[in-house]
């Protein structure tokens, strides 16, 4: 079998005699070189979709994995925000903590140095060679939780403390004490006597504190001016309410410094001292009421 070959050049015939053995040689190993060559390609193409393959398979194990690693991220970050709100709403309740200290060493009248609650408390000790060791979250949440109740209680237990201090102060502070002038001597006691006017025995409901004309006439307590005016009997008369059935008269002055419905503080001016009403010379009658029913103010002018 032959195969002829016409150039365009010079136009000439060649022949190729297939049954040549060089012919066949080389024609073979075309073949093997084309057929091996189509055998890598395929082996190759194989490995690449065998890789896609495995890829395929491990995505989504990786996906998982990776969804799994943003979930803990996330729910790390939200525990970490958490102990960062209880930090703050702790840092907070110390802060009143120490305000409401203050208060109450005030209401004690405890020394500040013995109490000072803007310092932190002096602490120390040895440290042991490896003994220390890092708290995980769950550890650290722990103590919060513990110092957050130990916080509130302690808060309660003071807010208990201060309202009994403001308790016993407002008490101390309506409690009538001391004397309505601050110079004058007694002139006539509680108690029976014979009225100066008629020489007849009367009964004393008060004591009278002979003092300059104007002078000033103060509170014995805190209360709530309920009269400011003249009464018959007392001339211009000045009467404080103290809560607890304890009310207070200073009759006979001058002037009266007060309105009805004021509140007064002990040791405040209420009127000045004169001689109006049934009165033989400058003085002022003191009166204390219990419930209404006039009692001996000696009991509390000593105060």
């Amino acid at each position: 079998m032959n195969l002829i070959f016409v150039t365009r050049r010079d136009g000439k015939a060649r022949h190729l005699h297939l049954t040549h053995p060089l012919t066949l040689a080389v024609c073979v190993s075309v073949v093997l070189v084309l057929l091996g060559g189509v055998f890598w390609i395929g082996s190759c193409v194989g490995a690449v979709r065998a890789d896609r393959a495995w890829i395929a398979r491990l995505a989504p194990d990786f996906n998982a994995q990776q969804a799994g690693a943003e979930m803990s991220k996330a729910s790390l970050q939200d525990r970490v925000d958490a102990l960062a709100l209880r930090l703050g709403t702790l840092s907070a309740n110390l802060v009143r903590l120490n305000a409401l200290g203050k208060r109450l060493a005030q209401l004690a009248n405890i020394k500040s140095n013995e109490f000072n609650f803007d310092a932190d408390p002096p602490r120390g000790g040895p440290e042991e060679a490896g003994a220390g060791r890092s708290a995980d979250l769950s550890e650290i949440d722990g103590h919060l939780s513990g110092l957050q109740r130990l916080v509130d209680f302690r808060g309660a237990q003071l807010a208990a403390l201060e309202t009994v201090l403001l308790g016993k102060q407002l008490s101390a502070n309506i409690m009538p004490a001391g004397r309505p002038v601050s110079e004058g001597y007694v002139s006539s006691a509680f108690g029976e006597r014979m009225d100066p006017f008629n020489g007849e025995e009367a009964f004393h409901k008060g004591v009278d504190f002979a003092a300059s004309a104007g002078a000033s006439v103060m509170a014995v307590a805190t209360g709530v001016v309920t009269w400011s005016g003249v009464r018959d009997g007392f001339g211009i008369l000045v009467e404080v309410a103290h809560g607890d059935g304890l009310v207070t008269r200073y009759a006979h002055n001058s002037r009266a410094l007060v309105n009805a419905g004021d509140i007064v503080q002990r040791g405040q001016p209420i009127a000045v001292v004169g001689s109006t009403g049934r009165s033989t010379g400058t003085h002022v009658h003191f009166e204390v009421l219990r419930n209404s029913v006039a009692v001996n103010p000696m009991n509390y002018i000593g105060r």
